[in-house]
């Protein structure tokens, strides 16, 4: 008799790191909000996420820059071709997908006809057949892109949307103004990673559209190295089995959140994100979630109040929309205040705070030292990347560490004394900007 297991149930967990003790009269609380979700995630070669009655669970649209400029040199578009025939190869059986050629216009270059093919063995081998077509010619307009992206994805009734771009380019053949409304229309409908091959493109552009639409960025200065990124990318976006996940923030009368960052695995401000979603609650979008671990940093202001009071600060849950437009709740987590009068209490650095408080800072001093750099500023540039090295050896960040030395040769690390290399090479700096804000986990 044949034996059927159950799947896994997802299952969300919250923690929360803090020193809840304020001294006589002080208002700032400050916690880490450790979220965890495991079990559900399908493997390689398993079938999709499913809910009943809605078909297999996720959708994918590949946006494949094919301007003019994917042809010097000639291995960018090659690149993309394989990187994209890789990422093909990826997609689990009955994932909805297509490929779009994005030029100053969008093109779709499989299916065709407006719609999603089903991924299966013929779809997949039809879909790199038709890469064939791509070739190189025309500008750059991303919004068009993720417009045409959008309008395929609205198509498939799953939960799961997700984007794939790759630009080698500025999106100079179109305003500033529509690329921002272009993310503005997509936000919240799907997630998108971004990827810049070469170094002919702008940093802020590639990282500003995986901010906006929740999703990574990275550079692959190589076109050697598109294909395992493009795998690995496909990999993660099958792992998602939860969609539309928020993180709700209660407070109580009186007390205002001053801010919500995510802090792990990469730094990004969500304070700016916030939809109101009843009295008193706020909701900051998360995007989809497979099995994964996420911080957030929330500082909240309260009343001030006398020692030996205490309240609750704020309640932290994570919440999903459900069809009749209620939500479920995954996971719950509080954060406390407590007045005292022990001064070692009341000043204590929570570990966990006191290391995310310097991995933000880490992001912001190496942007703004690049910043320097680039504006001739040298003075100002040497004393932000002595900081961003300090803050690097400190934390443990080896990753960062290592960038940073493509840039500065460290005379000091624990002192941040550094002196700025008269060469740097392109790649080597925008590999800095792009992942300045990829941050270590604390040791706990």
């Amino acid at each position: 008799m044949a034996n059927f297991s159950k799947p896994p149930v997802p299952r969300f967990s919250v923690d929360v790191y803090q020193n809840e003790f304020l001294p006589e009269g002080g208002r700032e609380v400050n916690a880490v909000v450790t979220v965890t979700r495991t079990g559900g995630t399908a493997g390689p070669g398993s079938a999709a996420p499913h809910d009943p009655g809605r078909g297999p669970g996720a959708a994918v649209v590949i946006m494949v820059d094919c301007s003019g400029s994917m042809d010097y040199p000639a291995t960018k578009l090659r690149g993309a071709r394989e990187a994209t025939a890789a990422a093909i190869a990826a997609l689990r059986d009955g994932v909805r997908f297509a490929v779009v050629a994005g030029t100053h216009l969008a093109r779709e270059v499989y299916p065709r006809g407006g719609g999603l093919a089903v991924a299966d063995e013929r779809t997949r081998a039809d879909a790199t057949e038709a890469l064939r077509s791509l070739t190189a010619g025309g500008g750059t307009a991303i919004g068009t892109w993720l417009r045409l992206a959008d309008a395929l994805l609205a198509t498939a009734d799953v939960p799961i949307r997700h984007g794939i771009l790759l630009t080698d380019g500025r999106n100079e053949h179109e305003a500033p103004e529509a690329l921002r409304e272009a993310l503005d229309a997509c936000a919240g409908r799907f997630t998108c990673d971004a990827r810049g091959v070469g170094t002919d493109w702008e940093v802020k552009e590639v990282t500003g559209i995986a901010s906006a639409l929740l999703g990574s960025a990275d550079i692959v200065a190589d076109p050697a190295g598109l294909s395992a990124d493009f795998t690995r990318m496909m990999g993660a976006a099958m792992g998602k089995g939860v969609a539309d996940v928020a993180l709700r923030l209660w407070t109580p009368v009186g007390a205002e959140v001053a801010f919500v960052k995510q802090v792990a695995p990469n730094v990004e401000e969500l304070t700016a994100r916030r939809t109101e979603a009843g009295t008193r609650l706020g909701d900051y979008q998360t995007g989809s979630w497979g099995d994964e671990s996420r911080d957030f940093h929330v500082c909240v202001r309260v009343p001030s109040a006398g020692v030996g009071q205490e309240m609750l600060a704020a309640r932290v849950s994570l919440v999903v929309p459900l069809p009749d437009g209620a939500v479920e709740t995954l996971a719950q987590g509080l954060v406390r205040a407590v007045w005292t009068d022990d001064m070692a209490a009341s000043t204590s650095i929570n570990p966990q705070v006191a290391h995310y408080t310097g991995q933000a800072e880490l992001a912001d001093v190496i942007q703004q030292g690049l910043d320097a750099r680039k504006a001739g500023d040298l003075g100002g540039a040497t004393a932000k990347l002595g900081r961003a090295v300090q803050l690097a050896s400190a934390s443990g960040n080896e990753d960062t560490s290592k960038l940073l030395a493509k840039v500065v040769d460290v005379v000091d690390a624990a002192a941040g004394t550094v002196r700025l290399k008269a060469k740097v090479a392109e790649a080597d700096e925008m590999t800095l900007e792009t992942r300045s804000t990829k941050t270590v986990r604390v040791k706990k």
